[in-house]
């Protein structure tokens, strides 16, 4: 009897280990009775083209994450609207024989916001990469202004000039009333603080693209003070439903089984 065959789906990125998307996707597709298996692939930029290309070619697909969204969103031959707006991919797949990537990032964050309460307001952005990319785009579709913050100041100044050019509103960081970590700080539980509270007095809110068991410690601080704090998971969630609706878009994902197999990991 023939076996069937398995697509291959993988995150992309470095580090990658920390990942919980292969958690989610594998029990979505044992859920759906899918012939796939999601992996993590720590690769650098010298490996991506292959990767990527590879497996979107051989059926499957996958996600990229730090330090490879803006270079994905180059190496793909289809670009989404979302994925040219922001400049970086974090989805891609096979349609047409043709290699297509998309970024399921900015509908990540406003569902993120949404469960924070946040409509427009001020946004203070620690981070210039992908993520913060996709956090200045949903802004801009929630109608708030942002500021910048980053460890590098010409980078500061090189990502400003790029939130003027989406038509984004800069706020000053000290009127910022929500905040966001969009670095990859936070992944070790030694690492320091995104957003430091005397930057962000105004804040009442706070979302970190990063997730960890429990909260990251940036989210438990924040809360221990009484702001509304949010980790990377809802973005998750979020996010990895709207890919897979990419790689299957005759199924819809299950969403109630990701979100367990994601609270699950993380408790």
């Amino acid at each position: 009897m023939p076996r069937r065959r398995v697509r291959v789906f993988a995150i992309l990125g470095d580090p990658v280990q920390q990942s919980l998307s292969p958690v989610m996707h594998n029990a979505a597709f044992r859920a759906l009775g899918v012939s796939a298996v999601y992996v993590p692939l720590r690769c650098s930029s010298r490996d991506l083209p292959g990767l990527l290309g590879g497996l979107a070619r051989a059926g499957g697909g996958g996600n990229v994450t730090v330090p490879h969204k803006e270079l994905a969103s180059r190496l793909v031959q289809d670009a989404s609207p979302a994925a040219r707006e922001v400049g970086a991919c974090n989805t891609f797949w096979r349609h047409a024989e043709r290699v297509r990537g998309d970024n399921t990032d900015v509908d990540g964050v406003l569902a993120a916001m949404e469960g924070l309460g946040v409509t427009g307001g001020k946004w203070l952005i620690a981070g210039t990469g992908g993520g913060a990319r996709a956090v200045v785009v949903a802004a801009r579709r929630a109608g708030a202004a942002v500021a910048v913050r980053s460890r590098e100041p010409a980078r500061a100044e090189e990502f400003k000039a790029w939130v003027g050019s989406r038509g984004v509103e800069l706020a000053q960081p000290e009127e910022c009333d929500v905040a966001v970590n969009a670095t990859p700080l936070g992944l070790r539980r030694d690492d320091a603080s995104p957003i430091p509270l005397d930057a962000m007095p105004k804040a009442r809110a706070a979302l970190d693209l990063v997730y960890a068991p429990g909260a990251t410690p940036w989210v438990q601080s924040l809360r221990e003070r009484g702001l509304a704090a949010a980790d990377g998971r809802t973005m998750l969630l979020a996010q990895g439903m709207q890919a897979f609706r990419r790689w299957f878009p005759d199924r819809e994902p299950p969403a109630d089984v990701m979100r367990a197999a994601l609270d699950a990991a993380l408790r």
